[in-house]
Order: structure tokens, then sequence, then C-alpha cells
């Protein structure tokens, strides 16, 4: 049978394209998979607990008027330092003055009438043991003269609350500190209110700072009074300050209630051991609150470690027991119910002699950059730690691997 040319040359094509897809796959298979690597270490691990601060004065007075009136003097501006008993602000006391004046007028009446209601409750009461007047006469007469009595005592008690009106028409310092904010100006009005507070200005005590921050529910567990921390100010950087823990809040604040960004944060202050000249009330900072520290541990950087089905055991027919991915095994080996049992561990891939092997491991503290291990590693050991993509889904018990750190030491040598 002959075969034309045309078709000759589609089968030589075809032939040709097989063979170069067999190749290629064939070259793929040969390749290992290039991974970097880190050695198991020993040393010491400080778990943290980090969040966003504000520097705050531990006390501080908000000043506020009790009464209502225009402040006509002040005898502190921002910044001043003060005393406690200090003179801060005057306001107009023209209306409290007359108020004092006219009670004092009032109760002079009260007291001429309690005199007199006195007096002819006396002679009632001798009339009456001279059976000179009936029973009816002398009540009357008691009865005007306990009115007159209670008169008296209303118009000192509304002389009292007068006369304390009109002394908090001057405001003193609570307290020695600075006057930190400043609100109200010369002439303006100041509102005194049981219910709602007008600030004036308020007086803090700068020589003691604290680092307000909030933390999240999942960390503040970790966190406990008197807990090391250190506090990063932003207009002092490359300084960082000592300071400790002394107030965590019961009670958290929740954000965005309802929604998928529902965040529930509490409130923790930590007191500042050390403080730079020049701070400042409301000075953003970053506080690094030390929750635990271990010394001589197992540890390997936090990227090494990533979640795994557990490989399983199979034994071939020899006896021996040979370790196989559970995620990579045949149905047919494997029960299904078993392999649908199994959960996630935390696993490490060792690499020895050009094989990675699967190595569950139990993790302790975490550093921001590296994991406690409690078992499953020795010292000394080489353990994959990239790349990323590779490690955290690729990766399989029994690959065979390259190790390539070049990269690695040209990063670090740029970083120094």
């Amino acid at each position: 049978m002959k075969i034309s040319k045309k078709k000759l040359f589609i089968i030589l094509g075809v032939v040709l394209v097989v063979a170069i897809f067999i190749i290629a796959n064939l070259s793929k298979s040969g390749q290992k998979t290039k991974v970097q690597t880190e050695k198991v270490t020993k040393g010491t691990l400080i778990e943290t607990v980090s969040g966003s601060a504000r520097i705050q004065p531990e006390v501080q007075v908000k000043i506020s008027a009790k009464v209502s009136g225009q402040i006509i003097k002040l005898g502190v501006k921002e910044g001043d330092a003060v005393k406690a008993g200090q003179f801060l602000v005057q306001l107009d006391e023209e209306y409290y003055q007359a108020a004092v004046e006219q009670t004092e007028s009032n109760l002079a009446f009260a007291r001429a009438g309690y005199t007199k209601a006195e007096n002819e409750y006396n002679r009632y009461k001798q009339l009456f043991e001279d059976n000179l007047t009936s029973e009816a006469e002398l009540d009357l007469a008691k009865s005007n003269y306990e009115q007159a009595k209670a008169q008296v005592e209303q118009g000192d008690a509304t002389l009292k609350q007068a006369r304390d009106n009109l002394a908090k028409t001057k405001i003193y310092a609570p307290m020695d500190g600075t006057v930190s904010q400043l609100n109200k100006k010369l002439g303006e009005m100041a509102m005194g209110s049981q219910f709602t507070l007008d600030v004036i200005m308020v007086v803090s005590d700068l020589t003691r700072m604290q680092a307000e921050t909030e933390i999240d529910e999942n960390d503040v567990i970790h966190v406990t009074l008197e807990d090391t921390a250190k506090i990063m100010i932003d207009a002092f950087p490359d300084t960082t300050f000592k300071g400790v823990v002394y107030e965590i809040a019961n009670t958290g604040s929740t954000l965005g209630q309802g929604t998928q960004e529902q965040v529930t944060n509490f409130l923790v202050k930590v007191a500042m051991i050390e403080k730079p000249e020049r701070l400042r009330p409301g000075m953003s900072s970053t506080v690094d609150i030390i929750t635990e520290q271990k010394v001589d541990v197992l540890k390997v950087p936090i990227q090494c470690v990533t979640i795994r089905t557990p490989v399983e055991e199979k034994k071939d027919f020899s006896g021996d027991s040979t370790a196989v991915d559970s995620t990579a095994a045949d149905s047919t080996q494997v029960d299904e119910g078993k392999d649908e049992e199994k959960k996630p561990v935390k696993v490490v891939f060792r690499v020895e002699e050009g094989i990675v092997k699967q190595v569950e491991v139990e993790t302790g503290i975490s550093s921001d950059t590296e994991w406690e291990i409690k078992s499953g590693l020795e010292e000394e050991w080489e353990i994959v730690s990239g790349p990323y993509r590779i490690l955290s889904k690729q990766l399989k018990d029994g690959n065979e691997v390259t190790v390539d750190n070049s990269l690695k030491k040209n990063t670090s040598e740029d970083e120094s």
C-alpha cells in the first residue's frame, strides 16, 4: 500500500509532537523541587502582644464650673504649672452676690417674725396657766411660733446655698499639675450643671504618664498585671521606653457590632517607667507587652510551620512500616471513613539526604518571627523554610528536593 507524501508528513508530525511531550514530561519528572532551609536552634523566645496606643497622664482632672456664669478672669494659660489651691478662673459673681444679699434680708425678716411669735407664745402660755385664755388661743400661738421657727431654718439653709453658689464663682486647682488643655477664653460662658460637663480646662500630672492601648479579645487573655512592656513613641524614633501593665479593663468595647468586621477590644493601661522630656499627652505610640519569656528552648522560624493532614503508616509485604501521605494515598488502600476523621496538624518538613520528611510538631509560645517547638524536632535538624507557595501547598512527604539558600544569603547581605 502506497502512502502519499501528505499523509506521511502528518504521521511524522504527530509522532514528533508525542515524542516531544513524552520527553518534556520525563524531563519535568526528573526535576527536583528547589527549597530554602533553616536549622533548628536553641535560645530565648519572647512572646509579645502588641497594640497601637496613646500617651496620657495617669491622673488628670477636668475642671468645670458648678454654677453658670461669664468668665471674667483667667488665672492661667495652657502649659502653666499649677499648685493645689491655686486660683484658676473667676466667673461673674454679681447675680450670686445679689442672691446672697436678698437671702440675708429675707432671713432678717424671718428672724424678726420668729422673735415676735416666740414672745407671743410665751405670753399665752402664762395666761393659760393663770386661766386667762383658752387652750385654742394657746395652740394658735404655738403654731405661729413653730411656723416662724421653720421659716428661720429655711432662710438659714437658703443663705448657706446662696453663699456656696457665690463661692463657686471662683475655681481653684484641685491638685498639683500642668494645664494640659484650655477650652475656654475670657468672656465666654461656663455652663454649670449637675448633669452635663462643660470642661473649662484640664489639669494633668505630667510626671506620671501612661500608654493606653486596646488589645483584641484573643490576645488580652495572655496579658496580666505587672507584665513588662516596650513603648515606642512616634515622636521619638529609634528609642524604646520601659513600661509595666497596671490596669486591664474588665469589660470590652465592641466595634462594628453585627457586621463581619465586628471586633471586641479591651483597654490596657501601661505605666511608663521611663519617659522622655517634651513628652505630650495624646502622642501616638506602639506598645509591645511581654506576656511570656522562655530560655534554652527549641525554636524555628515561624514560616517553617505549616498545616497538613498527618501521614499514616502503611506496612509493605515484608512487614516494614513506611510513611504514606494520606492526602495522596490511593482510595483502594486507605479507608475513606478513617481519612475523613483525620484532622490537620502542625508540621515541618525535615530535609535528609535530599528527601523531605513530614514531621508533626507541638508548638508552644511564639514571637513575631519564631515558634517554640515542644516536641517533634531536635537541635540542628535542617528544615524547609520556603518558598512559601511550595511549603504551604505543594511539598509532600517523600519529595526529592534541592536546597538553594543563595537567594536567602543575598538578601541577608543586602540587609546588612
